[in-house]
């Protein structure tokens, strides 16, 4: 099997998948005796060609999973189409409460109520509802408490691979202040 048509089957895979995907995964599609490296590698040219180009479409890589998504440069004109689509804004509530998950997680609700001194339950809904947050699993107390964790979603929210690139607590901290 030629690049060309193993950068081919991963554009399709990746398209149709619509999710972010493993090396693994893909190496396990392709199944052609060859080593996740060299799937890497070939994901990688594609990658490189999509922003050489400057196409409509990106790579973008999350964590150790890459999606295939728009081309950033083109959200005002994707805006336009989409406008009636568009989910409301977050509530200063709602974005406390994700930036607490973001950076104390996995966080139960009660830890989080703990932080705010308020009940978050609306809050929370809304954040599961808009995919920025998701449940992690349970606690193995009393009660086995539900765990919460952000998404890929809140990643691509904020422009970042990984939630390592979020800015240190301390930034906010001395804002505060």
């Amino acid at each position: 099997m030629s690049r060309s048509e193993i950068k081919s089957i991963i554009e399709s895979i990746m398209f149709a998948y619509g999710e972010p995907i493993s090396v693994k995964e893909l190496n396990y599609a392709i199944n052609e005796e060859l080593s996740p490296k060299e799937i890497e590698y070939m994901l990688n040219l594609l990658k490189d060609e999509y922003e050489e180009q400057n196409r409509g479409i990106q790579i973008i890589k999350l964590e150790d999973r890459y999606q295939m998504c728009t081309n950033k440069d083109y959200t005002p004109y994707i805006k336009k189409v989409l406008e009636p689509k568009r989910k409301k804004t977050l509530s200063q509530a709602t974005l406390e409460t994700l930036t607490i998950i973001a950076y104390k997680q996995p966080i139960t609700k009660v830890e989080i109520e703990n932080i705010r001194g308020v009940k978050c339950d609306k809050v929370l809904q809304t954040l599961l509802e808009n995919s920025l947050i998701r449940e992690a699993g349970r606690l193995n107390k009393i009660g086995k408490p539900i765990i919460y964790k952000t998404t890929d979603e809140f990643l691509k929210l904020l422009n970042i691979e990984k939630l390592e690139d979020l800015p240190p607590i301390e930034e906010f901290e001395e804002n505060i202040d």
